[in-house]
């Protein structure tokens, strides 16, 4: 984006502006993102996306292996278990 541009918005009885696209292009903005606004010297007004929370992040990014079946593995180990047995009592 170049430097000292001006983006002209005008606010609504709620107090609501809408963020021009070339900003929110810039910053990654989106639909139901969050924003922060900072209040910093001279009263300038900063503004950027609101880092994620953990559990807003959840779910975000798909597993690299799909979950494995804890009910399957553990009828495995049974049935393993219950073979050694009979070996050991068949010998």
């Amino acid at each position: 984006m170049a430097k000292d541009k001006e983006f002209i918005a005008t606010v609504t009885s709620k107090g609501q502006v809408t963020i021009p696209v070339e900003i929110r292009e810039f910053l990654g903005i989106s639909a139901q993102d969050k924003v922060v606004f900072r209040l910093g010297k001279d009263h300038k007004i900063e503004i950027e996306p609101l880092p994620m929370t953990l559990e807003e992040a959840f779910g975000s990014v798909p597993p690299l292996n799909t979950p494995e079946d804890f009910d399957e593995i553990h009828r495995s180990a049974r049935e393993e278990r219950e073979d050694k047995w009979i070996r050991k009592l068949s010998q």
